[in-house]
């Protein structure tokens, strides 16, 4: 499920400014990383299964193995975890009504963040 329409893609933030925001907000990036592109995650173990809060980015500048990027925010989606298979993002997922309010309440907090250390 894509989060369309929440005004974080307009961003691109600093890679060490940015890691605290999604820290501070239950997102990790762990070794989820490569040297253009970052992913955040926050794990959610509900009774109707495993869910992934993703938030996606990559270095406009710079790069993220140095820990010296500016990274433009994609937009934030959440899949379901399948054993063995891994996290489905697919439009036709059923996600909890809670869950998905949850999300959203995260993104904003992370929006109005990013927004005031946004570089552009």
């Amino acid at each position: 499920m894509k989060f369309e329409g929440t005004g974080i893609e307009k961003y691109i933030a600093e890679l060490g400014r940015l890691d605290e925001i999604m820290h501070e907000n239950g997102l990790v990036r762990a070794e989820q990383w490569d040297y253009d592109r970052v992913n955040y995650d926050k794990k959610f173990i509900l009774k109707e299964g495993v869910f992934y809060l993703r938030i996606q980015g990559y270095a406009v500048e710079g790069d993220v193995g140095a820990n010296k990027a500016d990274i433009q925010v994609l937009t934030p989606i959440l899949g379901k975890h399948y054993y063995p298979h891994g996290v489905e993002y697919g439009e036709g997922e059923k996600f909890p009504a809670g869950l998905v309010k949850q999300c959203e309440q995260i993104i904003s907090s992370i929006k109005a963040e990013v927004e005031k250390f946004a570089i552009v």
